[in-house]
């Protein structure tokens, strides 16, 4: 679900207090949307990558009105960082010869120390690094359809699809079609199991590169759903396939391409053919290919490897199971110089943990504990013999990093600062890049060592929103009926008067895999929350259980029984605003957009009367429409859990709504298809029952610019109507 439209997700934190009234700008609808990705965005570090095999790293800078990509030396404790231009944008446009104006300077990438490409379109280009200058020309040009554009930087192959078929370019230029199904519905080098699971690929390079494994998925069996395009006429029907909850699902399997041979050997994993293949991982000898087999019930999984030569099942190093579900994200990770040792995530103890395994499958330690999750593993000093991850240690709001010795487990946090951390490691691990934001902190961009000898701010920004009327933002820890703390944000109108009683608007998503309520910035979350508060309204927002970073125990109250746990817990924050003299009980609105839609729908039908106004976007209204990977996961199928389905479905509760009620569906929506809120108005009109509908002619995901702005005023406008 996390692929469903969240317009609003931009979590935060919600503690203390930020109040900025010396200036009394006010949003426009077009900042309070989209400003943070334009013109009220915190000034970030861009295209920052570190150099392979060096203490350096490379990032695009803006000087004298150009932009230029810059090399910086790390000196280790000697001052400031040397810096070097390899490359202008007036210098790049002049060695393409003219061919292509340039709006700005494209990702860079790295191939090793003195070489680097990138790509305008499908035109490839590669550099070399001479004198401290960088010069580049044609790689190659792939053919106009490709896509999932894959280059490997240690063999200079590239590997690309066309439509339903897979392609590899060698280093010679020699083309190959890999695959050369006819039928559209076979379908290689792509991502499949509708990307959950952590998949968002279907090609692996072994390595050396020299080897491509790659996913093959046939969904001939699928049912057929057409996706209407109305944007011509007459509309043309894009026919899909769907796989919904409790029917058939497609099938897949995993090939290994011999470039050598032009032999493709397909991995033998057997049993059922619906399973899913995830977590692919080559090993450091190229000889063997480990996978994850998970099974459709989705709570078995065998870790297995395979031989790359013959496809034949070497072992199953082992195996996890649940009795709710087991849900692997992250490949292996093999340590450096061990190619016999690798790092395992697992949530086999409630949280999400790391453990170090041999590839004989014994488990060497567990190298992460506690009742907090392990976010990332991005990357190691072996020197230190440590790995640098991420982790919600502190506070399930807050992120930071971590080393963690591989030996005796010891952990050390290598920054200081309250707030939400990523963390960028140098090729050997002597040094990251920490970013983070804050409630107070718009953006902080810093080089630090692993030894702690050497610290450098590259990046400080400024703060964007200074000028405007900013609301006071309040902490909320409420607790739900088993306890457990929940944590939300209260968001004041601008210019609050404790006397007075104002209208608000609930916003939530409380689905799985996304979180709300973070430590960043905005304090506030989003600049619409800050709108509205300038406005008039009290905005609130609450991570309820069945929300990401809490652990599985939080995360699967909600199984078998999606609408419910969940639901409990938002009335617990309603109960919480009705405590406040200053909340009108009876002008409360609430919003949420795709599983936050499910919510919106179902708090509106199955607390009827609770809220006088909502708007739901894209939403789930008959669990058994979506689709297998998702749904039966926190649901079991239809078949297995009739009663849980049944509650569920809101098609049989419309005539409890009591309130105000709009719907927004995009007509091209492939994720939560516009038949659920098709079959919704069917079913409101069968029983008498009114409500608004606004239908977006495109697929929401994609909404930007004056048509997003145009469609956070429609959903303003419904709650001043019927709130104010």
């Amino acid at each position: 679900m996390t692929k469903g439209l969240l317009l609003l997700l931009t979590g935060c934190m919600a503690g203390g207090m930020q109040v900025s009234y010396a200036q009394q700008q006010m949003y426009t609808m077009a900042q309070a949307t989209n400003g943070l990705r334009q013109d009220l965005a915190p000034e970030r570090l861009k295209q920052f990558e570190w150099v392979p095999g060096e203490n350096a790293y490379t990032r695009t800078v803006n000087a004298n009105g150009t932009a230029a990509w810059v090399k910086y030396t790390v000196p280790a404790g000697k001052g400031q960082a040397a810096a070097d231009t390899l490359v202008t944008q007036a210098a790049l446009s002049q060695q393409l010869a003219g061919k292509k104006q340039l709006r700005g300077l494209p990702a860079i990438r790295w191939i090793n120390a003195t070489t680097a490409w990138f790509s305008v379109g499908n035109t490839l280009y590669t550099g070399i690094l001479q004198n401290g200058k960088m010069t580049f020309t044609v790689w190659c040009t792939l053919p106009e359809e490709a896509e999932n554009i894959t280059v490997n930087t240690s063999s200079r192959q590239i590997a690309y699809t066309v439509k339903n078929n897979l392609f590899l370019r060698n280093a010679e230029g020699k083309e190959t079609a890999v695959t050369s199904d006819s039928n559209i519905n076979i379908i290689n080098g792509k991502s499949v199991h509708r990307e959950e699971f952590g998949i968002d690929k279907g090609i692996f390079f072994s390595p050396q590169g020299d080897l491509l494994a790659f996913y093959r998925m046939d969904q001939q069996m699928v049912s057929d759903y057409p996706v209407i395009d109305w944007s011509v006429v007459p509309a043309h029907a894009n026919i899909i396939k769907y796989p919904m909850a409790g029917g058939k699902s497609h099938e897949v399997t995993l090939g290994v391409y011999q470039p050598s041979t032009g032999k493709t050997v397909f991995l033998k994993t057997g049993g059922p053919a619906d399973h899913y293949l995830t977590c692919v991982t080559w090993a450091p000898d190229q000889q063997s290919v480990y996978v994850a087999l998970l099974n459709r019930e989705q709570n078995h999984l065998w870790l297995n490897q395979y031989s790359a030569a013959t496809g034949e099942l070497m072992k199953t190093l082992f195996e996890e199971t649940d009795s709710k579900y087991v849900h692997p994200s992250h490949p292996l990770t093999f340590v450096p110089g061990k190619p016999d040792q690798f790092i395992w995530f697992s949530d086999r103890d409630g949280y999400t943990h790391l453990y170090l395994y041999n590839t004989q499958g014994q488990l060497l330690k567990q190298l992460t504990k506690g009742n907090w999750v392990v976010n990332e593993l991005q990357g190691f000093n072996s020197a230190a013999n440590e790995m640098i991850v991420t982790t919600a240690k502190e506070s399930p709001m807050e992120k930071h990093i971590y080393a963690v010795n591989l030996k005796s487990a010891a952990m050390r946090r290598l920054e200081q600062a309250a707030g939400w951390h990523d963390a960028q490691v140098s090729s050997n691990g002597a040094y990251i890049l920490d970013t983070y934001s804050a409630k107070d902190v718009p953006g902080s961009a810093s080089i630090i060592s692993l030894n702690g000898k050497f610290r450098e701010t590259l990046l400080t920004a400024a703060d964007p929103l200074t000028h405007f009327k900013r609301p006071e933002i309040r902490q909320v820890t409420l607790k739900a009926d088993d306890g457990t703390p929940l944590y939300g944000k209260l968001i004041l109108p601008a210019d609050f008067d404790s006397t007075r009683q104002y209208p608000v608007v609930v916003y939530l998503y409380n689905g799985p895999n996304v979180q709300l309520i973070r430590n960043t910035f905005p304090y506030s979350g989003n600049l619409w929350y800050e709108y509205m508060a300038q406005h008039g309204y009290i905005i609130f927002t609450m991570d309820g259980r069945g929300s990401a970073n809490r652990g599985m125990a939080f995360e699967q109250a909600t199984f078998r029984q999606l609408g419910t746990v969940e639901m409990n817990d938002q009335l617990q924050g309603v109960a919480y605003l009705k405590s406040l003299p200053y909340v009108n009980q009876q002008k409360m609105g609430v919003h949420g957009w795709s599983y936050g839609g499910f919510m919106t729908t179902s708090l509106m039908l199955r607390h009827p009367g609770v809220f006088q106004a909502a708007v739901a976007g894209g939403p789930v209204i008959d669990w058994s429409m979506y689709e297998i990977m998702y749904t039966e996961r926190y649901m079991d199928t239809p078949q297995e859990n009739p009663e849980g389905y049944a509650a569920s479905n809101l098609l049989t509760q419309t005539g409890n709504l009591k309130g105000n009620l709009m719907l927004i569906h995009g007509t091209n929506d492939d994720v939560v298809v516009w038949q659920h809120s098709i079959n919704f108005l069917r079913a409101c009109v069968d029983n008498g029952v009114q409500v608004d509908y606004f239908v977006y002619p495109g697929h929401l995901h994609n909404v930007l610019g004056k048509d997003r702005v145009h469609l956070m005023q429609k959903i303003t406008d419904y709650f001043d109507r019927n709130l104010k």
